[in-house]
């Protein structure tokens, strides 16, 4: 078992100052269900984090930092669930325990709770702002909905709008599913008209395996003959989506328009960090911390089995870089089945997220990403403008020069 130098990266850790608290209800939602976790430690449901645990975090992790710049991350369930004098408190807290550091904050939201003050707190104290938004109208309301069914694109539209209209920095995360799939080119050029030049698509892949405790999604833990769930978006479609996408791309709007994946994908073929951890050769780098403090190994792994300890009993810097933690993130590497070891893009894809390796190699070997073919697809398909893109950026030209191959040829 391959295991990192303690230290080797910056310790990360994304906060959830409600839990799995949300405003929606949204029908793909991985993270709704963990309220059931702490159904028995909390009945009331509030899940809200305490102002003495929300001092220690901020102050053990500005001084568990290797770095002269440290990034918070707020996530949720809904974020927005607490009060804006809650954030208030957070800078304040921050400013008494930086010491010179650099401090950056983002946070991620569906959006449909932003007012002017939120946006005036975040423009003013320079937070980046995530917004939970899967394209037009038809496609973001098929999921994206609050508990009483009501579709929520045009709260989340009202939202942005107040971003837009208070200058505060904000990207999207759109959530690839089923539905939308099918539709890249819309999807795309919807995000171009509302101005958002920094998109992240995340696919949706999810198994469905009802537990004792309420939870119906599967853990990683719990074998491979599991049902997926009806939302989920198949190999091929993943493939399609990011093959048309790439190509209208790459023909009108690089060093424009910002895809993450893209990016990222980029950044393996010249031998740099990717962006995203799903794309990297190894994880566990990047834990989550629930709002009793109980840290897990990953937003995507908040389950029982994957519980580090709680900030009040360990350290962040002993949870987040102990044996068991530098072991679940060599697995990523290590645990590769033959077929992605021997396959020519394994330099680009390194498996993908562990979460979805649930299937069969041709062999019959176990450890394959469900996305498998997609990848494959798409890393096929870009390789020449990757190829390309890497001798400009090695030239020390700019890697936008790849527009110029479709503007000749057309």
């Amino acid at each position: 078992m391959t295991t990192f130098a303690p230290f080797a990266r910056p310790l990360y850790v994304m906060a959830k100052p409600v839990g799995s608290v949300c405003n929606l209800a949204c029908t793909y939602c991985y993270y709704l269900e963990k309220s059931h976790l702490y159904r028995q430690e909390e009945p009331s449901g509030r899940f809200t984090m305490s102002d003495e645990l929300l001092e220690r975090f901020i102050k053990e992790y500005i001084e568990s930092q290797t770095m002269p710049q440290v990034l918070f991350t707020w996530h949720g369930g809904e974020t927005l669930m607490r009060p804006l004098a809650f954030y208030k408190r957070v800078v304040e807290l921050q400013r008494k325990y930086a010491r010179g550091r650099t401090i950056d904050n983002s946070l991620q939201t569906n959006g449909t709770l932003l007012t002017d003050e939120w946006c005036r707190f975040f423009k003013e104290n320079n937070w980046l702002v995530g917004v939970s938004i899967d394209g037009p109208q038809e496609f973001h309301d098929e999921y994206r909905r609050n508990k009483q069914g009501m579709p929520s694109f045009q709260k989340v539209m009202r939202g942005i709008a107040l971003l837009n209209k208070h200058g505060v920095e904000w990207n999207a995360l759109a959530v690839v599913n089923d539905f939308n799939a099918d539709y890249p080119l819309d999807f795309y050029h919807f995000f171009k008209e509302i101005g958002c030049r920094y998109i992240q698509f995340t696919p949706i892949v999810e198994r469905i395996l009802p537990h004792a405790d309420g939870r119906h999604l599967a853990s990683p833990a719990d074998g491979e003959e599991i049902p997926l769930a009806e939302f989920s978006v198949t190999p091929a479609q993943w493939g399609e989506f990011l093959c048309t996408l790439f190509d209208e791309w790459v023909r009108h709007d690089v060093g424009e328009y910002f895809i993450q994946l893209f990016d990222s994908t980029l950044a393996n073929w010249v031998g740099q960090q990717p962006g995203v951890c799903t794309l990297a050769k190894t994880c566990g780098h990047a834990g989550v911390m629930e709002y009793n403090g109980d840290v897990y190994a990953c937003d995507h792994f908040v389950f029982p089995e994957y519980k580090l300890g709680n900030i009040r009993t360990h350290t962040l810097t002993e949870m987040m870089y102990s044996q068991r933690q530098q072991q679940f993130g060599a697995m990523k590497r290590d645990s590769l089945p033959t077929q992605c070891r021997e396959c020519e893009f394994l330099f680009a894809c390194n498996g993908e997220c562990p979460k979805n390796r649930f299937c069969h190699t041709a062999t019959g070997e176990p450890g394959l990403n469900y996305l498998c073919e997609g990848y494959h697809r798409f890393f096929a398909h870009v390789a020449p403008y990757m190829d390309f893109m890497k001798r400009e950026l090695l030239a020390q030209r700019p890697p936008a020069n790849v527009m110029k191959l479709f503007k000749e040829k057309d």
